[in-house]
């Protein structure tokens, strides 16, 4: 995953939500259908495509999509 669009590509693609990068940061109240089992999901499609752990406490922080790619973003550089 090398940038924000193949962030929005894993997430439609594992749980079939479209978003856009004006969008991706809407809290997850607003995403329809959104639910802890979409999280879970989406966590481990990260860690598959990355290779990496992404730290569940600070996903459990997280407040939005934008969120939980910025932590994604800051765990591959390191």
């Amino acid at each position: 995953m090398k940038n924000l669009d193949d962030f929005l590509s894993l997430v439609h693609r594992e749980v079939g939500l479209s978003l856009t990068p004006e969008t991706v940061g809407a809290s997850f109240d607003e995403l329809p259908g959104w639910d802890s089992l979409n999280l879970l999901t989406l966590l481990t499609a990260i860690e598959r495509e990355t290779g990496r752990r992404i730290p569940m406490t600070q996903v459990l922080e997280s407040t939005s999509l934008g969120d939980i790619y910025a932590l994604t973003a800051q765990t591959v550089e390191s």
